[in-house]
């Protein structure tokens, strides 16, 4: 059964084949739209997207197009409706498929977005309610965040940042340890503590 809530100016329609939108990650759409004023022009990119609230409120008012990206064929019909719903859909494209595999050579994004799952996998028993899939993040909860981080590294146009969302500040220390920064590619330049979870800002070093 389709359910609806408010996120930020939006209503988000969803079930619970997909994450229940949280409406605390409205921080994560705003920190992305702070950042459209001054980067460059382009198509926004939403990995890991869902139902595409986070993409869809960050883009609303800046004019920008977006592309939402996510495996789950359930999330990109939501997303796809969230869209049309939200009379952007004529700015919204819906890829469905694995990060790596969805994207060509060359595209390049001024602003990404990644909301990937980062629960640990023995800790997923802890939210029944949540579809499996969309929490968890393998044995340290950054599986999926190193893929985002790949495709970062690979599609993030110059002078365009990256907003990541994890669960903790130990998250965002041991991903930087990953060679995108640590060689030098990347630079998580800043991080802040939400409701729950945290963000990591990624520009292209």
């Amino acid at each position: 059964m389709t359910d609806q809530l408010t996120f930020g100016s939006l209503t988000i329609a969803f079930d619970d084949r997909v994450l229940r939108p949280r409406e605390w990650t409205a921080a994560q759409s705003d920190w992305a739209a702070d950042l459209m004023a001054t980067a460059p022009g382009g198509t926004v990119l939403e990995l890991c997207a869902g139902a595409g609230h986070i993409g869809l409120l960050a883009v609303a008012t800046s004019g920008r197009r977006l592309l939402c990206v996510d495996a789950n064929p359930v999330a990109c019909d939501y997303a796809r409706a969230n869209a049309l719903a939200a009379g952007m859909a004529d700015r919204v494209e819906v890829r469905e498929g694995r990060l790596q595999d969805v994207l060509e050579p060359g595209e390049l994004f001024p602003v990404i977005i990644a909301d990937p799952p980062w629960v640990p996998r023995e800790q997923t028993g802890r939210y029944p309610e949540d579809p499996l899939t969309a929490i968890d993040g393998g044995d340290d909860g950054l599986d999926v965040a190193r893929a985002c981080l790949a495709v970062v590294d690979a599609h993030l146009a110059p002078g365009g940042s990256a907003v990541l969302q994890v669960g903790t500040r130990a998250q965002t220390d041991a991903l930087r340890q990953e060679p995108c920064f640590t060689e030098g590619r990347l630079a998580m330049v800043e991080v802040r503590q939400q409701v729950r979870g945290v963000l990591a800002r990624i520009d292209r070093a």
